[in-house]
This record gives C-alpha cells, sequence and structure tokens, in this order.
C-alpha cells in the first residue's frame, strides 16, 4: 500500500517532505558514512530544495556526506534553463555547500551521449537512499515515458532516451531498475492537471508500461488537494 499524505498547500508538502529527507540522512550518514539522494527537476519539487536549504532545516544534515545522483536530465548544457542540474544547484547544491565530487552530474550536454550513460552507470552502481521522484500528466516518471521498455528495465540503471514525446526529446534516465530498488522513493505531485495520473496510478486497473507512474503505487506519495481530487479512498 501507498503512504499517502495530502497536504494543504505547496508549502506544507515541501516542508514535510524535507523534513523527512533529514530524518532520513543523518543515520545514514552515522551508519555508512554518506546519504545517496537522487533529485529530479520541474516546478514540483523546487519548493523542496528551497526548504531543505532553509536556516531551519541545512544545519541538521552533514552535507559534505550527501552524494546527489539525478533521476534524469535533457540533453541540455549544465546552464541552460531547462537543465535538471542548474534548478538544484542553484536552489540547493550552492546554498548548502555540498562539495563539487560528491555532485554526479548526469552530462546531457555530451556530443556522445551514449558516452553519457556509461558515464554515470559506472557512478550509480548501487540503490540510492531516497529518490525524489515528480509524476507528468501522461503519467511518466523521471524520463521514464508511456510506452517505453525502461520500465522493465532489471539490469541497466540508466538510459538513453532519444524519442521523449515532449521536447526535448533526447534525455538520459534512471530506468525502471533505479525505481524499485531505491530504499525510499518520494512522488510529488501538485495541481488538479496531475490528478488524472496520480489517480490511475494510485488506484486504477494499468500496467506499468502503459504508466509508468504504476511503478510507484507503493511508495510515499506527498500530495496537494489537486493532485489527489480523484482519489477515491480518500475523496
Amino acid at each position: 500500500m501507498a503512504e499517502i499524505q495530502i497536504f494543504n498547500d505547496v508549502a506544507s508538502l515541501a516542508r514535510a517532505a524535507a523534513e523527512a529527507i533529514v530524518a532520513a540522512a543523518q543515520p545514514r550518514i552515522e551508519a555508512r558514512g554518506q546519504f545517496n539522494l537522487g533529485l529530479s527537476g520541474g516546478r514540483t519539487p523546487e519548493p523542496l530544495y528551497h526548504t531543505l536549504a532553509s536556516p531551519a532545516l541545512c544545519g541538521q544534515v552533514n552535507w559534505t556526506r550527501v552524494r546527489v545522483y539525478f533521476a534524469d536530465e535533457r540533453a541540455v548544457s549544465p546552464t541552460h534553463p531547462e537543465s535538471t542540474y542548474r534548478l538544484v544547484r542553484e536552489t540547493l547544491i550552492d546554498a548548502v555547500r555540498i562539495p563539487p565530487v560528491n555532485v554526479h552530474r548526469m552530462k546531457g550536454d555530451y556530443p556522445d551521449l551514449e558516452a553519457a550513460v556509461e558515464e554515470y552507470e559506472a557512478h550509480l552502481t548501487g540503490p540510492l537512499d531516497v529518490l525524489v521522484l515528480g509524476v507528468g500528466e501522461d503519467g511518466h516518471t523521471a524520463s521514464i515515458f508511456p510506452g517505453s521498455p525502461l520500465v522493465d528495465e532489471r539490469t541497466r540503471r540508466v538510459a538513453l532516451v532519444t524519442d521523449a514525446p515532449k521536447p526535448p526529446p533526447r534525455r538520459l534516465t534512471v530506468t525502471g531498475l533505479v525505481l524499485r530498488e531505491a530504499h525510499r522513493v518520494m512522488v510529488l505531485a501538485t495541481g488538479t492537471e496531475k490528478s488524472a495520473a496520480v489517480a490511475r496510478a494510485l488506484e486504477g486497473d494499468v500496467e506499468p508500461r502503459e504508466l509508468p507512474a504504476r511503478l510507484l503505487r507503493n511508495r510515499e506519495w506527498y500530495l496537494d488537494p489537486g493532485a489527489a481530487a480523484r482519489l477515491e479512498r480518500v475523496g
């Protein structure tokens, strides 16, 4: 069963998600010396990153022991407005001073994106401690879109996407293997435009290949009232 939490506004959602990450980080750091955190881009998680970097929370994590990974990246430069790396760097990485050596950027600006995939797989060698994901209106998550065979991937953790249905078509993404093996996955969704995809992912009779967010059905969901509007069990 999914753990579904519904918040009155984006700020309270971001605060709860940030507090959950903080609570998960220190025990891992104390036990293993590092915390492996996978992050996504987009409008929904941005308030989470600002909240993690806020004075109230940033001092509760030893950020020098946090390793940052990415769920996906567009084939753009790291300074491009659409870059996931740029978003996370500006809202979190620079603010809490995560050492550059701890930040594993997906190099979507590489001329040879297959080489970028192989390079990233050399870094992402095991399960993430926490993976933050969003959900698209079409039910995609990371850059795994409806119909993608990456839902069923059991060997590779990173893949190249050349035909994404929303621009840009070329992207790097983690695969279904990463989603399944992560110790914790936190799914953030806000807005009524996401409500149909959220309801189908959590309650619909649908296969993951048709709706990739279905892979996340038994994970932690952080929703606002708009995104939760079509859920029967909480309606």
